[in-house]
């Protein structure tokens, strides 16, 4: 969730669906022939949420983004990811601020991109293209439409031919002014927009209100669109997992701990209402974020970050912790080591289906 770090027309887009053909086919890389990996060819959501398991996220705020020169992950790191028992990265996207005002992607920042996702292709990795301009979108439904639009009218046909373990997360979290009765309205349009180009690659679409589970009931998905994946995000409680965090200031008590029988429960019932969601739905699930922020005792981060992955696997939905570095940390990029104690919480030395408590 992170807060701070974070009807509709089709004829409204045209003028912008014009301005950005040129940069939609310009593709730095052509996937079918330079990727060490087969060309797409559909897989089943649910197979694909069977192969995706464990995730991280990665490249949030990443100043190579803006420089590449100066970028803090590179693409080794996918490997060093790889190593250690991941399978999956979502790449966290911010390209609004990339979009020109005639609807063109800068070609420097797709060429970063493009590095990116080939790389972790190459390594093995599952990679989930997450568009995650969602403060934006949470104040401006206009604006955000038209960006939301043009970044995957030149997105998804650049990536046409990427395999399948590549997978497109439209918009990270909508909520506030993306209300959910906006935001049902919104996903279709721009589901669209990507079924032109990518008419089966898989989509994770998920609910409003932060990607809550609460607000699953009011997520409605085209029923003739088999290729989709819905994603929700945990961060309960709140007042745990963002104590101290300085962006949210009502959660600045700090020594909140987690652990009580009731804390495990609610984690269960609370994971057993997305279950039931998604098999009522007939729609695989995916958790692609949780964490604990730093300010929180370790002991307990550790607790709560491997209860909540257990349950989320007991429940057979693959996962993606928030995040590699910068903050809620797995990997301390300057050190070049693994913040273990998380690391451990997520991916256990001994594996075990143990989930007592």
């Amino acid at each position: 969730m992170k807060l701070s770090s974070t009807a509709v027309r089709c004829a409204g887009i045209a003028g912008v669906l014009m301005g950005m053909m040129v940069v939609a086919g310009c593709e730095t890389y052509p996937w079918q022939e330079q990727a060490k990996a087969p060309a797409f060819k559909p897989i089943d959501p649910a197979a694909q949420t069977a192969e995706m398991k464990r995730g991280v996220n990665v490249l949030s705020e990443d100043p190579g983004w803006k420089d590449p020169a100066k970028a803090r992950f590179t693409p080794a790191h996918f490997k060093i990811i790889r190593d250690a028992g991941f399978s999956t990265v979502r790449i966290v996207m911010t390209p609004f601020a990339s979009i020109d005002d005639s609807g063109r992607l800068d070609p420097a920042w797709l060429a970063h991109l493009d590095v990116m996702v080939k790389a972790a292709l190459d390594d093995g990795l599952t990679v989930i293209l997450d568009e995650h301009d969602y403060e934006l979108c949470g104040k401006d439904v206009v604006v955000c439409r038209t960006k939301l639009n043009a970044f995957w009218s030149i997105a998804a046909p650049h990536f046409k031919d990427a395999p399948n373990r590549l997978v497109f997360e439209m918009l990270n979290e909508p909520h506030e002014a993306l209300t959910a009765e906006l935001w049902n309205t919104q996903l279709i349009e721009t589901l669209a927009i990507m079924r032109a180009s990518n008419p089966t690659r898989n989509v994770i679409i998920g609910p409003g209100n932060w990607n809550g589970l609460e607000a699953l009931p009011k997520l409605v998905l085209p029923a003739d669109d088999r290729h989709i994946i819905v994603a929700f995000h945990y961060y309960h409680p709140m007042e745990f997992t963002h104590q101290g965090a300085p962006w949210v200031p009502q959660y600045k008590q700090l020594g909140v701990t987690w652990g009580s029988e009731a804390d495990y429960a609610l984690l269960d019932k609370e994971l057993d209402i997305v279950k039931a969601w998604s098999q009522a739905q007939n729609r695989p699930m995916t958790l692609d974020e949780f964490g604990a922020y730093e300010t929180g005792a370790m002991a307990d981060r550790v607790r709560w970050t491997n209860a909540v992955t257990r349950a989320a696997e007991a429940r057979g939905f693959p996962w993606a912790y928030w995040q590699f570095d910068k903050d809620f940390i797995v990997y301390d990029i300057d050190k070049g080591a693994w913040v273990e104690p998380i690391l451990h919480a997520l991916i256990p030395l001994v594996q075990t289906s143990d989930t007592t408590h």
